[in-house]
């Protein structure tokens, strides 16, 4: 199954209440557990993003981060893609209430759907860092754990 297999190379994936986001103590509990101390919302869509071409261009990039990107899916739909260990495409589909972690050191990407609408909640641990690593960013030691982990898996 391709979100089984998705789980595998993205790490934490679940589904929440977004309708309650503000208040749920089931998000309270992940953000707690995990020290997802920072948050913001991002609503991707043409009126409300400022460059907005520019923007969905830089996120459909393929990259990585040297932190874990966590996205929890408020409102509309939109793909991540993720490299698997054969370097092959997996499309993740998120929707409305979808929370994902992809670690530090994954090569992915992302782009809304047909609708070109979607609201996320952005989390972090510590401070937001925002740098993206087009590929080739293999030199990163981010990378190399990824690496390493995918071996194990």
């Amino acid at each position: 199954m391709l979100m089984t297999r998705a789980l595998r190379y993205s790490g934490v994936c679940c589904s929440l209440d977004a309708d309650k986001y503000e208040n749920d103590p089931e998000l309270e509990k992940i953000r707690r557990e995990r020290n997802y101390s920072w948050m913001d919302i991002i609503t991707i869509t043409r009126d409300k993003l400022p460059n907005y071409e520019e923007k969905i261009k830089m996120f459909y990039e393929e990259h990585l981060h040297l932190d874990d990107e966590i996205r929890y899916i408020l409102d509309g739909s939109g793909y991540f893609d993720v490299r698997d260990a054969e370097d092959k495409w997996i499309r993740i589909s998120m929707e409305k209430g979808d929370m994902i972690t992809l670690p530090a050191g994954i090569y992915h990407r992302f782009t809304v759907d047909e609708k070109n609408y979607v609201k996320a909640m952005r989390l972090f641990v510590g401070d937001p860092v925002w740098t993206a690593y087009n590929r080739p960013a293999d030199h990163f030691e981010a990378r190399a754990q990824y690496v390493k982990f995918l071996a194990q898996a």
